[in-house]
């Protein structure tokens, strides 16, 4: 995704911005094909496994496409800067997607501290240059996150904490209460787990 030029809205505008203005630019939005993305990282001992599925709508049971990799060198754990174990690992799985990405989800906070810092989501957010919304989807309430939108699935009664970065955060979590799956987990973000659990090799 990061290696390739996408040739879609993001790249037209890309380029009028390099090259200049030269009239009025027509674009076909019919012929501009976008993905949603989900991502998820998983650790062992001396290396990590990334994983990303590639879906078309927020209600899909099966994924368009998947991709996963490993990485070697990894950050040791560091309280409160999390991000920079992980978000190498993310980076690197996205970097096998040419497709125009919607939006990207998460397994996390895109901010902590009711927005006042940033957490693993909001990181990925900048790094892509703000030009991919994230959607952080946590199964933990983080103690200082009280401005999480709380989503309720299925028949639990444990919510998830949605945040967002790059889209209103009522409207990301009203996609994440559609995504197919009768339980708390939707069923591609249970996959896209699984994936990168089941990913041992160096």
């Amino acid at each position: 995704m990061r290696k390739a030029p996408r040739r879609g809205l993001g790249h037209t505008l890309l380029l009028v911005a390099e090259n200049g203005w030269n009239g009025p630019v027509k674009i076909n939005f019919s012929e501009i094909k976008f993905m949603l993305a989900c991502v998820d990282v998983h650790y062992y001992d001396d290396h990590a496994a990334a994983a990303c599925i590639l879906f078309k709508n927020w209600t899909d049971s099966v994924p368009a496409a998947q991709f996963h990799t490993t990485v070697s060198k990894i950050t040791p754990y560091i309280s409160g800067q999390f991000y920079l174990r992980e978000l190498p690992c993310i980076l690197k799985v996205l970097e096998l997607v040419n497709e125009n990405i919607e939006a990207i989800l998460i397994d996390g906070y895109v901010w902590l501290d009711n927005r006042q810092s940033a957490g693993l989501g909001a990181y990925l957010y900048y790094e892509l240059n703000a030009t991919i919304p994230v959607i952080g989807v946590a199964k933990s309430r983080y103690k200082r996150s009280d401005a999480a939108d709380k989503v309720l699935r299925g028949k639990s009664k444990k919510p998830l904490y949605v945040t967002a970065a790059g889209i209103d955060q009522r409207i990301a979590a009203s996609y994440i209460a559609k995504m197919h799956g009768k339980f708390r987990i939707p069923t591609l973000l249970k996959m896209v787990d699984q994936i990168s659990r089941n990913i041992n090799e160096k």
